[in-house]
């Protein structure tokens, strides 16, 4: 027969271990199976090691850069991949620890092994069945595999294998100009590998603003990353001493030489192999499973959490998955996905962060509009802290004076553009931010002056 359990929770990603908690807390018998560790995409190769990593890398090339602020260090920098590594895998071990902890703190039952769904309310683990009344599936996603020429037939690297690497490549190539592909990019970059980014459209991070798309560029090209971008035909072949990517550009060599390939084209939910068929939950053609507003499957007593719900692809709406649901089961609450905003940062130095509409996709609406931007150098505190590269840009709706979306590509954007998405959330006019005190001096401080220089949008 195996076991019984009020709720069955399949996978550790942001939402599992918070919610296999809170409905512990609240009287439920709680089995959650992960396959391997917990935590997730996150906490083992996304989030945590990464930005970890980035910050080991702002320090190199502040290191470099410390003449500027009238400090001078001996000799050449350099950078110990292999402690790089030690580091982050001390930061991501106390991360697992931590959510142990709150699990078994919980008393929820944890159960490692692969699930694989008998019935719509059995999953069966090695040998074992358990059964639950409710069951909620957080299994993530992993790296995209595109079927490009020649790339079974190389050696590369994905998010989670780069990171297990304990010498630094010679030459780096990126494909995918997206978050991770930049990310990784200026990090290898700042460590000392040559970097050469690949990617099929005309322009980097294209869901994000233009401007600041096309300015990422220019940084890149500053710091010495080879782009190659519009590539249109990418294939790959093996060479004596690493990979070559054959890139077809209009312009440039046709072929880039490295000594390890990243690839960084997309995610792919881990749904293949969770049995839902025998479940009846359907999936999209790509495998995403299939929700509603209120993250509930087409079979009444299953959810689907976080990224393999195509709801979102990140961390903190994956932990909003869990928000979501604990609150409708719980607390008779009504919340929904559709209730939340689109918020995002992409952490290269500096960092990249958009909430609600970009430019294009507001002047997209037709609506009568309101822009302002602004340069970083116009920031005190980044003028102090010699980090003046950037903008702040903010669209707003002139008839309605509701902010539509701001981007902020500067230095401490990724923390100051909470105070638009917080207005965005309150429902309040532009100009109540714009009238606010902010503390000087900070980054946030000129978001009322921004505000402030708004004018309406040319045609």
């Amino acid at each position: 027969m195996g076991r019984q359990f009020d709720a069955l929770i399949v996978g550790s990603g942001q939402a599992g271990p918070f919610l296999a908690s809170r409905l512990a807390s609240a009287g439920k018998t709680v089995a959650l199976v992960e396959r391997k560790v917990l935590g997730g995409t996150c906490v083992n190769t996304g989030c945590t090691p990464t930005k970890t990593m980035v910050a080991s890398a702002k320090v190199a090339q502040m290191a470099r850069e410390a003449a500027r602020f009238g400090v001078h260090l001996g000799g050449d920098v350099r950078v110990s991949l292999a402690e790089v590594k030690s580091r982050a895998d001390k930061v991501v071990q106390g991360s697992r620890d931590s959510l142990r902890k709150m699990l078994d703190n919980a008393k929820a039952t944890v159960v490692y092994g692969q699930a694989r769904f008998v019935s719509s309310h059995e999953v069966q683990v090695g040998g074992e069945i358990l059964s639950g009344q409710q069951i909620f599936i957080n299994v993530g996603g992993r790296a995209a595999a595109p079927k490009l020429p020649g790339l079974q037939s190389v050696r590369y690297l994905t998010n989670s294998s780069l990171l297990e690497l304990t010498e630094l490549p010679r030459h780096l190539v990126v494909v995918g100009g997206g978050a991770v592909g930049v990310e990784f990019a200026q990090m290898f970059r700042r460590f000392g590998s040559e970097v050469t980014l690949v990617e099929m459209k005309p322009r980097l991070m294209h869901r994000d603003d233009l401007a600041a798309s096309e300015l990422l560029a220019d940084l890149f090209s500053q710091e010495g990353i080879g782009l190659r971008l519009d590539s249109e035909c990418i294939s790959f072949s093996e060479l004596p001493d690493g990979v070559c990517v054959h890139v077809d550009c209009k312009a440039g060599d046709p072929e880039v030489h490295g000594s390890h390939v990243l690839l960084a084209m997309g995610r792919v939910p881990n749904t293949d192999d969770l049995g839902l068929e025998a479940a009846g939950v359907r999936r999209d053609a790509a495998g995403f499973i299939s929700v509603d507003d209120q993250l509930c499957t087409n079979v009444p007593h299953i959810w689907a959490l976080g990224d393999c719900n195509r709801r979102g692809a990140f961390t903190h709406t994956a932990y909003n998955d869990f928000e979501i649901v604990a609150s409708n089961l719980l607390d008779g609450g009504n919340r929904r996905v559709t209730d939340r905003i689109a918020a995002w940062a992409t952490y290269t130095v500096p960092p990249l962060a958009q909430v609600g509409m970009t430019e294009e996709e507001a002047r997209a609406t037709g609506k009568e509009l309101l822009i302002a931007t602004l340069p970083m150098r116009s920031v005190s505190r980044a003028i102090e802290k010699g980090e003046t590269f950037g903008f702040m840009k903010v669209v707003v709706d002139a008839k309605t004076s509701r902010i539509l979306g701001a981007t902020i590509f500067g230095v401490g954007g990724d923390e100051a553009i909470h105070s638009i998405l917080d207005i965005m959330y309150a429902d309040r006019p532009y100009t109540t931010l714009r009238d606010a005190v902010h503390i000087h001096p900070t980054v946030a401080e000129l978001i009322p002056t921004l505000l402030g220089s708004l004018q309406p949008a040319s045609k």
